[in-house]
């Protein structure tokens, strides 16, 4: 039922934009507002829950590494945060290509959303207001405001939705069921039913949480220690690198056994999971360890991480084993583990179960498609993951200001950024699970590399008004730097000569017969960069970021070549634009499922139809057809 306040007064202060919850994606997209000069709002259960880490406090991880250096190079805030409050950091994937390679940090959980909560208590145009909102306010389809729970009534031109995973959030474990967000906080109860009756459509999704255990009660002899980098690399392009090698903490390793399987296995029918108390679709690469052990019957053991949450707590986050099995059962299941046999609880394993909607209500902008001035990003959209929550929302924020400001809308497509193929994908194809972003996704990954996003990405943070003139001209000096430099090394010859077969016979290199160039030499994979400095008297003194880009560039010429190609061909698809007043129901060769499905997703481009799952590519055909005499058409109308 909906609530109605017993009195409803107007706040006399108008907004341009209100960012309905505080979590990492209502974070970005009211930063991304405001910074972009519109008066903002932004609304949250609870000021303590700002940019809350309610499940591993941990910032990138593969794929995830990529989104939050996107987020950075667009002019977004979470490298920025994680880069002053990280306590261990890793990049994952180096034995494999660059294209793989993913930064990961853990968070000091508590200081990661104080620092948060200090930039945007900083800045310029933003409001922050504890309150629950209670009701969209929509007139002739146009968002006019937001009403809360209190009855006040805030007047504002554009609406982000970032509720995260508090609408009517539950929270489970075993026969315990409280209607509460994350951590115990407080859920947003009323909400959904407004957006119902707006006619949206919603989904009821679910993820969880591991225990936390008191780090004076494990045996970290009998676990296998697991350190950071010894050169740690940052996430936010504008970070100095000296900054961040800091004295790092450890993690730690173990497993789970037979014996932790037997007492899950034993303790099925006691699981929400199992026993259908629990109604929402969880993340299939995220699960419980009830369903690893259901579903991974073979495997005799799972990993088992123990992480930190901060330098100033005991607590003790146990990756690998989220769970919602009783409390009772989740103390004997702890306590098999090796390491953990005298484990104390300090937070109970949950599952929480919340609202969220089917994204493919939305443009690729993140706006609703039937609601002006309404915008959605973050896990609200189905989606999983802080990162993933990030970079929709710091889209949806830009383009909400944008609205605003009378501006045209931005869209990051498939061959620009990870976060073009996760909003793609999201606003494109049918989900039945929260969605994560991962490096199989991206067909052109080796272009999507995390090391190269401000090269992709942050013109087009310049040009929107995120980025300032001076990291913007920084950008090009590096650019420049990177083209001259693998243009020398192209050209550059260096013959048989003994100091140079003496550096070859040092790295291994087979000994040169003929003249080559410096470049041919790079190509090798024992060689680098770095490796010629001794026979290379031409370069100048380069940046870490700089000497990685040449390599990359030279190494991998050839497939950068290919894949570039295939982008050609994606661009000249997604440049097709669709015309809003196409009728699909008059194209007689169009199968009725294209039919019903391009009615329903009502594509942009002839790029996007051909990603709508009930599309195939003889629909594409008969729709290029039918659009070249629709052109032809519409030319005679507006001439007669």
């Amino acid at each position: 039922m909906k609530y109605s306040a017993s009195s409803v007064w107007e706040n006399k202060d108008r907004y341009g934009i209100a960012v309905i919850g505080a979590g990492h994606a209502g974070c970005e997209a009211a930063l991304a507002a405001a910074r972009l000069g519109v008066r903002t709002i932004m609304f949250t259960v609870s000021v303590d829950s700002i940019a809350l880490m309610p499940c591993n406090p941990n910032i990138g991880g593969s794929s995830k590494g990529h989104l939050v250096k996107e987020v950075d190079a667009l002019g977004g805030e979470m490298g920025k945060v994680i880069d002053r409050t990280f306590i261990q950091s890793k990049m994952l994937n180096k034995s494999k290509g660059p294209a793989v390679h993913s930064l990961r940090a853990q968070a000091d959980k508590a200081r990661y959303s104080t620092e948060m909560r200090k930039v945007l208590e900083q800045q310029e145009n933003l409001d922050i207001k504890q309150a629950e909102v209670t009701e969209i306010l929509v007139e002739n389809g146009k968002v006019t405001g937001v009403k809360t729970f209190s009855g006040a009534i805030y007047h504002c031109d554009a609406v982000v939705l970032c509720t995260g995973t508090y609408l009517k959030s539950r929270c489970i474990y075993g026969e315990v069921s409280e209607n509460c967000g994350p951590n115990g906080l407080k859920a947003a109860n009323y909400l959904s039913d407004c957006l119902k009756e707006l006619g949206v459509q919603m989904y009821r999704f679910k993820t969880g949480t591991p225990a936390r255990i008191d780090r004076n009660s494990i045996d970290f002899t009998k676990m296998e220690e697991q350190f950071g980098d010894e050169r740690v690399v940052p996430f936010s392009f504008t970070t100095n690198p000296e900054e961040v090698q800091i004295d790092q903490v450890s993690c730690w390793l173990t497993y789970t056994n037979e014996r932790t399987h037997e007492i899950i296995r034993e303790n099925l029918d006691r699981s929400p999971l199992f026993s259908g108390m629990i109604e929402g679709t969880g993340p299939r690469y995220c699960p419980s360890i009830e369903d690893k052990v259901v579903k991974f019957a073979d495997k005799d053991r799972h990993q088992v991480f123990i992480e930190p949450e901060g330098l100033d707590t005991n607590e003790m986050y146990i990756g690998g084993m989220s769970s919602s099995l009783p409390e009772d059962v989740q103390y004997e299941m702890y306590r098999s583990v090796p390491g953990l046999e005298h484990a104390k609880i300090v937070r109970n394993a949950y599952a929480i179960e919340y609202d969220c909607i089917d994204a493919r209500q939305l443009y690729a902008t993140l706006e609703f498609k039937k609601i002006s001035g309404l915008f959605s990003g973050g896990q609200f959209n189905g989606s999983s993951g802080y990162e993933e929550a990030a970079a929709q929302g710091l889209v949806a924020g830009i383009n909400a200001a944008r609205k605003v400001l009378g501006k045209e809308q931005i869209i990051i497509d498939r061959s620009q950024g990870y976060i073009g193929v996760l909003i793609d994908d999201l606003v494109t194809k049918e989900s039945h699970e929260p969605y994560r972003m991962m490096t199989s996704r991206a067909e052109y990954r080796l272009l999507l590399r995390q090391d190269n996003a401000d090269q992709r990405l942050t013109e087009i943070g310049y040009q929107v008004g995120l980025i300032d003139e001076e990291r913007y001209q920084n950008l090009k000096k590096k650019e420049r730097q990177i083209e001259e430099q693998v243009e020398r090394l192209e050209h550059t010859n260096v013959g048989a000569s003994r100091p140079v077969q003496e550096v070859l016979e040092q790295y291994g290199s087979t000994p040169l017969k003929n003249g080559i160039t410096l470049a041919e030499l790079i190509r090798r994979p024992e060689l680098s960069y770095e490796a010629l400095e001794a026979i290379d008297p031409g370069r100048t003194e380069l940046s870490e970021e700089v000497v990685e880009q040449i390599n990359i560039r030279i190494k991998y010429d050839g497939y950068i070549r290919r894949q570039m190609k295939q982008v050609e061909q994606f661009k000249k698809l997604e440049t097709k634009r669709i015309p809003d007043a196409i009728n699909y129901d008059e194209i007689g060769s169009l199968r009725i499922e294209a039919k019903q499905k391009l009615n329903q997703y009502r594509p942009i481009s002839i790029g996007q139809a051909s990603r709508i799952s009930g599309v195939s590519p003889a629909d594409i055909s008969v729709l290029l057809v039918y659009m070249e005499s629709y052109g032809s058409k519409r030319e005679k109308d507006e001439q007669s």
